[in-house]
Formats: structure tokens, C-alpha cells, sequence
């Protein structure tokens, strides 16, 4: 079945094709590394995490790229107040992402590009845009010269004359234009920098993204996705910079998913609702947080309270205690039987209403209810002590499969079963032979989720519990 996708560019459900057959290249806007992500960070890491997932299980081959900005202002002010040089605080904090989100369920992404080591492509972009008047210099800065790409604002669907009545900008007499925004920073006194044709200094944040996108998916890709507050101007500034040197659509499909709002009001340090990932998932089962998530549509704001949370987890357990019961009656298991066959045509009715679901702008609201669907016709049959093996293993591969592409575990992390622990050490032992270090790490981190530690010696690895 076709997927359809809302783009935020048309506002509208368009169907999916891409640029090529069976193939996605996809853009998602990283975080800035200054801290630990907050709940708001973790929303597009999962929801964009699992539209990936699900391209796959269509059949799609999906190259997946996502930025960490590992230097700007915030980094700057974190590495002054700390005594810390700025890559350092990068390091520690982009080791914490990857921490945070792979107990969210959340693969690594192909390709992790970070700002500081793009310099040369950020320099050689801002280089062109100049050279063909998009971007001047002006006391050691560059903007971008805004008037000069005619659709600015197409994104936000809002003309240049309407941005610039609405515009609440400080005069600054280095632009030529208040919507004018910078592409590299001249550096201050005591300030990261690098050289540069304009001299010392640094990139601006939206220039960032357009470089390494063109850099690792070419000049148009197919999906660029990011929270809601990167729309404008963020996603405009993109669009503007990378069309202008490339003549070419930049994005085909642009999603954002919604706000979080905490106890029916905004997230803010100021109001004290400031929820880090880092701590939450110390107090829930992180798996019970990717639940929450995707119990709502991505593009529709979601209230985190601790009554929500504790209701999803009741529903995460009927669920889960639909399975467990699914795998105790197994061990009695009988040959199947005339009755036994009308259970197993009802159930292959649930995979085509989950990909229904998916299909139609990546639903996960709709596709969890498919899954106490599926929770409820399980425990039905087991009620009518039915015991077939063939319909008990049957629902289990479908809880299994359709839990898997929302990036979800079935089973408790608790109850991972020792020989799924040892197949996945060797998986990892293959990947370090094949010198695949990207999936060793992500192997290892997926372990270290669940609580499993390994420890690589001289006579191979050891795990444990943690």
C-alpha cells in the first residue's frame, strides 16, 4: 500500500514516491551539545527514528543522517561558566545523547556529522553563496542576502513583505535587510574560531545543516525532518540557502512533529518543568517512554503528566501480559485443530490495519490501538482455552514483528532471554570482525539498555546483568 505523508511545504497528505526506487535519503535535524537532552529533544529522536523503521519494513533502503552542533553560542557560554574548552563539553554531552536515546529504542543514525569537523564544506558553501550574491561580508560577518531568493518564506507560507511587517529584530547597521541572517560569525576576544576568507570566527546555526546535507545526501533529498519550533526560521533558512547555490528543490517532504507540553503547560527551565531524559528514564522504563510517544500522532502536541504515563504503562502491560500468557500456555501447547483455523484467518487481519495505520502519515496513535487490538483477541482465544501451538506462535510472531516497527520490545528489558543475549554478542563479534564498528556500538549500547554489561577480555566477552 502507498504511504502518505503530510508536508508541511504544501500543507497537505502527499503520497511518498522518492527520488529513487527503493530508496530514502532523510535529514534530521541533531541537538545542540551543551547539555542533556530534555523530553522535547527525545520526541523527533523517536518519532523519526520510527518513520525510518517503518520505510524499512516497507522495503525501502533508508540512508538516515542527523547533525550534532557541537559548537555555538550555548556551548560557548557552558564552556566559559565551567572552565572547559568547548569540544570537551561536546563530548561528554554527545556520549550522553547516544546514551539517552538508544534506552529510547533509538538507532544511531548512518551518518552523525558534526559542525566541527564540516568546516571546510560550511566555508566553501558560504564561499559560493557569495560569489553568486546570495551572502556578503560585512565587518568580518557574513549574511545572507535574504531579498535575493524570491520564495523566502515558502515554508511558513508567509511573503518577504509579511516577515519583514512582523519581524521583531534588533537594527543591526551591519545587514542591509533586518531578515538578513548571519552564515559565519566573526570571532570575539577569547572565542573558538577558525579561519576563514573573512577571518577568525564560526559558522551560523542554519548553515550548518545545508552543507552536511548536501554533503552526505546530495542536492535534494526526500525527507528533512525536525521539531515544529524549527520550521521558521531555521528549515526557511535552509531551504533559502541551499536552493540559492544548487538551483534545485532542497526537500521534497518536510515533517515536523509536535510540541510537549508538560502538565498542560509549556516546558520552560522558568516554570521549573524542565524534564531531562537523563532522569527520567531512572524513574520509568524508557520503553515506557517510546510507548507514550507514539501513543499520540507525531504532529499533534502531547501532554506529559504522571497520570498519562501511568496509564500508558497499564496499557503497555495488558499488552506485555497478553504476550507473557501467550508463552506460558505455550508450554502446553496441542496439534491445531478445524476451530484453531478460524482464529488464525482473524488474526491475519491485524498486520494490513497496523500498516493502514502507517501508512496514512505514520499514524502510531492509530497502529497502538492495533496492538490492544491484537492483546485483546489473544487473551480472547486463550479465555476459550484454545491451545494450539501453531495459532499461539503465530500471534507471538505478530506481537513481535509489529512491536518491532515502532522500535518496541514485546518482553520486558528485565526478561531478555540469556540465549537473545548471546545471539547478539555474537552478532556484535561479527561486526567487529567485518570491521562494521558502527553496528558493534550500537550492538553493545542496545545491550547496555537493557542492563546487560560487556566486558571484552583475552578470552572473549563476558556479560552480566546489571
Amino acid at each position: 500500500m502507498t504511504i502518505y505523508l503530510y508536508n508541511t511545504l504544501s500543507r497537505k497528505k502527499e503520497k511518498f514516491v522518492p527520488l529513487e526506487e527503493g530508496k530514502v535519503k532523510m535529514y534530521v535535524c541533531g541537538p545542540t551539545v551543551y547539555n542533556y537532552i530534555h523530553i522535547g529533544n527525545a520526541r523527533p529522536a523517536i518519532v523519526f527514528d520510527t518513520v525510518r523503521r517503518y520505510l524499512e519494513y516497507k522495503g525501502y533502503e533508508v540512508r538516515y543522517v542527523s547533525n550534532f552542533t557541537d559548537v555555538d553560542d550555548k556551548l560557548i557560554k557552558a564552556a566559559n561558566q565551567l572552565g572547559e574548552e568547548v569540544p570537551v563539553i561536546a563530548e561528554r554531552f554527545i556520549n550522553a545523547y547516544f546514551e539517552d536515546v538508544t534506552a529510547l529504542g533509538c538507532r544511531h543514525a548512518d551518518v552523525h556529522p558534526r559542525v566541527t569537523e564540516s568546516m571546510d564544506i560550511i566555508i566553501d558553501f558560504i564561499a559560493q553563496l557569495i560569489d553568486k550574491g546570495f551572502a556578503y561580508e560585512s565587518g568580518g560577518d557574513v549574511y545572507y542576502r535574504t531579498k535575493e531568493f524570491k520564495e523566502y518564506g515558502k515554508l511558513s507560507h508567509q511573503s518577504i513583505a509579511e516577515l519583514r511587517h512582523g519581524a521583531r529584530i534588533e537594527v543591526d547597521e551591519r545587514k542591509q535587510d533586518p531578515l538578513d541572517f548571519v552564515l559565519w560569525k566573526a570571532a570575539k576576544e577569547g572565542e573558538i574560531f577558525w579561519e576563514s576568507p573573512w577571518g577568525k570566527g564560526r559558522p551560523g546555526w542554519h548553515i550548518e545543516c545545508s552543507a552536511m546535507a548536501k554533503k552526505y545526501l546530495g542536492d535534494t533529498i526526500d525527507i528533512h525532518a525536525g521539531g515544529q519550533d524549527l520550521a521558521f526560521p531555521h528549515h526557511e533558512n535552509e531551504i533559502a540557502q541551499s536552493e540559492a547555490l544548487n538551483g534545485k528543490t532542497f526537500a521534497n517532504y518536510w515533517m515536523h512533529n509536535g510540541y510537549i507540553n508538560i502538565d498542560n503547560e509549556k516546558m520552560s527551565k522558568s516554570l521549573g518543568n524542565f524534564i531531562l531524559v537523563h532522569d527520567i528514564i531512572k524513574q520509568y522504563d524508557p520503553q515506557l517512554i517510546r510507548f507514550f510517544m507514539l501513543s499520540v500522532h507525531y504532529r499533534h502536541p502531547i501532554n506529559f503528566s504522571e497520570e498519562l504515563l501511568q496509564s500508558t504503562q497499564k496499557g503497555l502491560e495488558r499488552i506485555r501480559n497478553a504476550y507473557e500468557n501467550l508463552k506460558h500456555r505455550m508450554e502446553s501447547s496441542t496439534n491445531l485443530t478445524d476451530e484453531d483455523q478460524k482464529w488464525l484467518s482473524e488474526l491475519q487481519a491485524f498486520r494490513p490495519a497496523f500498516e493502514k495505520a502507517m501508512d496514512d502519515d505514520f499514524n502510531t496513535a492509530n497502529a497502538v490501538t492495533e496492538l490492544y487490538n491484537l492483546a485483546n483477541h489473544a487473551n480472547q482465544y486463550l479465555l476459550e482455552q484454545h491451545t494450539s501451538a501453531a495459532v499461539i506462535e503465530a500471534y507471538m510472531k505478530e506481537f513481535d514483528a509489529l512491536f518491532g516497527v515502532l522500535g518496541l520490545d514485546v518482553m520486558k528489558s528485565e526478561e531478555l532471554l540469556d540465549e537473545e543475549i548471546e545471539a547478539m554478542i555474537e552478532q556484535r563479534v561479527q561486526a567487529r570482525k567485518n570491521r562494521d564498528f558502527a553496528l558493534a556500538d550500537q550492538i553493545r549500547d542496545e545491550l547496555k539498555a537493557r542492563n546487560i554489561i560487556l566486558e571484552d577480555t583475552a578470552q572473549g566477552v563476558r556479560w552480566k546483568r546489571g
